[in-house]
Order: C-alpha cells, then sequence, then structure tokens
C-alpha cells in the first residue's frame, strides 16, 4: 500500500507566507508566464508545480493558509493578486457571488472527462453550470477514534457529548465544521439559518467544552496517532493517514450525517491569463498528476484514472473511497446569508472567550 510522505524537509520547500517561484521557469513577465496559486497547507506535491514549469515555462507562486475563512481575509485583503485558488465549496459559492471569480472555459480542457460526472453533480450544487470550479479533491468529516480505548464501535456524535471521554476529545478549530457537528447530532441541517437551531447547538458546543483537550485542525490526527487523544474530529484524508500509523484506529462518518465536502480550484477575478489558468487547471486533471497529488495528499479523489487504480483493500475504505449508505445523511457546505454568517462569528468568539 502506498503512503503519502509527510516530512518538514518537503514543507520546507514550500513557502506559507512568502511567494516562490519553482523549477527552470522562465522569468515572469508581468504575469504571462507566471500564476500565483492559494491553496491549503500541504495540499499539492511540490514535484508537481516543479514538473508544470519545465513542461510550460510558466512560473508558480506560491501561498497557503489553514481554512477557508484564513483564505478569503487574505485573499479580500487585496495585498496579493492571487490568479488561482484552492478552496472548500461554500467559500467558492460565496465568491461566485461576490463576483470575484471567472468563468473556465472547461469544455476545453483535455482532460476534463478523467474527473468522475458525480463530483461535477455535487459541484453543480454549489457551482450552478460548473462554470467557475474544477473539483480536486472530496471527501467527509467524522471521527478518528483508538479501538482499544472506547468501549465499543463508534457510530454516532454522541460520543462527544455523553462526557465518557472528558479530556480526551479533539474537536475542529473550524467554524462551519464545528457547528456541523453540533447541529448533525441535535437533527438540524449543518446549512441552518434559524437562529433558534444555531443557539442549540451552541448550548450543546458550551456544555461539552470542559470535555474537549483542544481545537485543531491538521495536528488532531497526529494526536490521536500519537494516543494523546482517544479520539478526534477530523477530515477523511487525515483520517485515513492516521490509520497508516497506528493500526488501532478506525474512522467512521457518523449515522447522524456529515460534512460532504468539496475542495476545487477556480480562477480569480485578478487573473490576467486566464489560458495559462486553465492549462494548469488541465495538468492537474492528467492522469499521471492527478496520481501523483494523490500519492501525496491520500484524500479521496474525483479523477477516475486514479480511483480505477487503487487496490481493492483502498476502494474498501470508508476514510477513501466512502459508501453511498455512509454518506446518505451527509451535506455538502452551503453559503450562508451575511446575518447567518454574523451571528455564527458571535457564537464562535463566545465559545473561544468562555
Amino acid at each position: 500500500m502506498k503512503k503519502r510522505i509527510i516530512a518538514a524537509v518537503l514543507a520546507g520547500c514550500m513557502c506559507i507566507t512568502l511567494l516562490y517561484g519553482c523549477g527552470n521557469s522562465k522569468k515572469a513577465d508581468n504575469g504571462k508566464d507566471s500564476l500565483t496559486l492559494f491553496n491549503y497547507g500541504e495540499y499539492i506535491d511540490p514535484d508537481v508545480l516543479d514538473q508544470f514549469t519545465e513542461e510550460t515555462g510558466i512560473e508558480i507562486k506560491y501561498e497557503e493558509a489553514l481554512t477557508p475563512e484564513e483564505m478569503y481575509t487574505k485573499y479580500k485583503s487585496g495585498a496579493i493578486k492571487y490568479d488561482l485558488m484552492c478552496t472548500s465549496d461554500y467559500m467558492i459559492q460565496k465568491l461566485i457571488d461576490e463576483g470575484e471569480l471567472q468563468k473556465i472555459d472547461i469544455n476545453s480542457m483535455e482532460y476534463k472527462d478523467n474527473i468522475d460526472q458525480k463530483y461535477w453533480k455535487l459541484s453543480n450544487d454549489i457551482d450552478p453550470g460548473n462554470q467557475y470550479s474544477v473539483p480536486y479533491f472530496w471527501g467527509t468529516v467524522g471521527i478518528l477514534y483508538n479501538t482499544k480505548k472506547v468501549k465499543e464501535p463508534i457510530d454516532s456524535w454522541e460520543v462527544l457529548f455523553n462526557h465518557e471521554y472528558s479530556g480526551e476529545i479533539i474537536m475542529q478549530n473550524s467554524i462551519r465544521d464545528l457547528y456541523m457537528v453540533a447541529l448533525k447530532y441535535l437533527g438540524y441541517s449543518l446549512n441552518t439559518e434559524d437562529e433558534d437551531e444555531l443557539r442549540a447547538a451552541q448550548n450543546l458546543l458550551l456544555e461539552q467544552k470542559a470535555d474537549v483537550q483542544a481545537y485543531l485542525v491538521d495536528e488532531a490526527r497526529d494526536e490521536v496517532v500519537a494516543e494523546n487523544a482517544v479520539m478526534a474530529v477530523i477530515y477523511s484524508g487525515e483520517a485515513y493517514l492516521g490509520e497508516e500509523y497506528n493500526e488501532d484506529l478506525a474512522y467512521v462518518i457518523p449515522k447522524e450525517g456529515s460534512n460532504l465536502w468539496v475542495d476545487s480550484w477556480c480562477v480569480t477575478k485578478y487573473c490576467k491569463n486566464p489560458e495559462n489558468a486553465e492549462t494548469f487547471l488541465n495538468f492537474l486533471c492528467r492522469d499521471d498528476i492527478a496520481q501523483k497529488n494523490f500519492d501525496y495528499i491520500y484524500y479521496s479523489t474525483p479523477n477516475n484514472a486514479v480511483i480505477d487504480s487503487l487496490p481493492e483493500e483502498d476502494k474498501n475504505n470508508e476514510a477513501l473511497v466512502p459508501s453511498e449508505d455512509a454518506t446518505d445523511n451527509c451535506e455538502v457546505s452551503k453559503k450562508l446569508p451575511d446575518d447567518t454568517t454574523k451571528l455564527m462569528n458571535y457564537l464562535w468568539k463566545e465559545l473561544k472567550a468562555e
């Protein structure tokens, strides 16, 4: 079984706060021969960027963010004029509505059909007509837990709120994913606009707070792997890696449902050379490049060429290829009205301040 290599030396070649050029590139000419990318941390194989430059002569400049909200804030500041962004479903919907994205000529992309139709349909929920975004990776949010330290197999969000594992729980340090857990457990939609439902979720999270060891994002996996915590709310790709590092771990999508997320690439209104941007997007869909990124990231991929090449044990792994039954009650996160977003931000600050 293949494993993604996570090492500081690889991360070192990708500046998180500074832009860099990679490979043997031409000198950029006012953006004509360069692209500035904005992505999540450790979410692309650095060799892919080098290979793109070597094949096309287009210089890549790169920056990372941790959450969709952080990405949005940096983008809207205007300090850097990003050409392409990889971000999450509801954030793409927000950027489309605000006129921040350019349409993509997806039909001209040679390798677009490598993306399975069901993921284009899933993406259509937040990008009607699939005009502004190209699916990159997808997955679920669930619970990664140590099978030796729980009383019985987990199948519900209830385990996070019953006080049996006080001090041994890690929750997501991300607004939408944190409130999603409480909302779905209470039987509400993760896209609710109902203030009473959001405040009910807040009361549940406030009551739970004393049991929470920490609110983390990517580090959550490492804490469970190291057995510093019994369980964590985590993204499915991180869960798969956790199971690779510690054979006592298991991942579950709770029966009440969860967030079925799609991260996609989009072209911003600042991009002066959309042809170069579309060349990059087409490159990402190519069989060999999609395989490279999958081997590095090991999140669920929408690329059929990669899925077809997986060994059977990976095809049957819920963290990599969730079954339809497991995702029956899952939802895609959609953009919320401004007043709902403001309320959630207020509740988040209240929760973290308590």
